[in-house]
């Protein structure tokens, strides 16, 4: 039996929910105390415990980096108890490190499974990346195209104004150049100092966030992570892989890839049905982070499966003591 057919999405959602809520849980007393490094610590064991007690033979195809790089959550650490179906697994356990240690919007801990082979093992490089939500023809926005013209070909699809267009993008001098010609086309920009898997998923639902377009360079494997969120919500997703040097080019070679100009479409990245949790650190615009109350805890989660494109939002109320 392969394991697409194993893989039984709907009983193992619930079961990665509680994997991003504990996450999300185990950073929280470390929420505003300016400590990146114990924040993601914290979330990284969490989320690895719960992983455990799944019924899977996971692997980690994006994790916290390569083995000698990251001592749990590596790319290629098998998780799980090993007597269910073989499944892929993109994670971070606390994307927006900085966010949560400055008490920041936006931060998350999320993860996607999906049977084996189904994701794209991004290595640890930039990638250039371009998305919208759903509803638009495949191709009104590609990475051909010009920043400006993206605006233009989005506006006119949408029949409004350039000046109506909203488009989120990484705070990094690296963009100031797309930055200005943006600017030129009236169009607003949401800049945000990190969290771009977030950032991408504000495209999916922009009668809620604002946000019309994501566009700009950040690593590729939070591109994967992207790339299934927007799998399970609707929308368009584009990326190129950039390489900055030759060692660069072994990494991405020693992941299987062989054509270092390929633009991948978000089905690319993610090729069969995924189911996605974020559950919330810091407030935002997607979802609220951990509330303390006397003697609780409160996370919310959104839960999502492709196949069914099925979007729930789920309040854990956790007893501190």
């Amino acid at each position: 039996m392969s394991s697409s057919v194993e893989f039984h999405d709907r009983m193992l959602s619930l079961g990665l929910a509680r994997v991003s809520e504990a996450a999300a849980l185990a950073s929280a007393k470390l929420i505003g105390r300016g400590d990146e490094k114990a924040a993601d610590q914290a979330a990284v064991d969490a989320m690895r415990t719960q992983l455990n007690r799944l019924d899977i033979k996971g692997v980690v195809v994006i994790g916290e980096g390569e083995r000698d790089e990251a001592p749990m959550l590596y790319i290629g650490e098998e998780v799980g108890s090993g007597s269910g179906p073989a499944v892929d697994i993109a994670l971070d356990p606390l994307e927006g490190t900085t966010l949560t240690a400055k008490d920041m919007p936006n931060a998350l801990a999320v993860i996607a499974m999906g049977p084996r082979g189904s994701m794209l093992h991004a290595p640890d490089v930039y990638m250039d990346k371009l998305a919208i939500g759903p509803g638009f023809r495949q191709g009104v926005v590609t990475l051909d195209m010009s920043p400006s013209e993206r605006v233009s070909a989005l506006a006119s699809a949408k029949g409004c104004s350039t000046e109506d267009i909203t488009v989120c993008v990484l705070e990094r001098d690296r963009h100031d150049e797309m930055l200005d010609e943006l600017r030129g086309t009236g169009a607003a920009i949401r800049l945000i100092t990190d969290g771009d898997v977030a950032g991408v998923m504000h495209c999916a639902e922009p009668e809620k966030t604002g946000i019309d377009m994501y566009m700009g360079s950040g690593g590729a494997p939070e591109g994967v992570l992207a790339a299934a969120a927007l799998k399970c919500m609707g929308g368009q997703m584009f990326g190129k892989l950039l390489f900055r040097n030759d060692d660069e080019k072994d990494r991405a070679s020693k992941a299987g890839i062989t054509n270092f100009d390929r633009v991948y479409t978000r089905d690319d990245m993610v090729t069969e049905d995924v189911i996605f949790a974020a559950t919330g650190v810091t407030d935002g615009s997607l979802v609220p982070g951990i509330r303390r109350e006397v003697g609780y805890l409160t996370a919310e989660t959104i839960l999502m499966r492709s196949k069914t494109g099925s979007v729930r939002r789920m309040t854990y109320r956790n007893p501190t003591s």
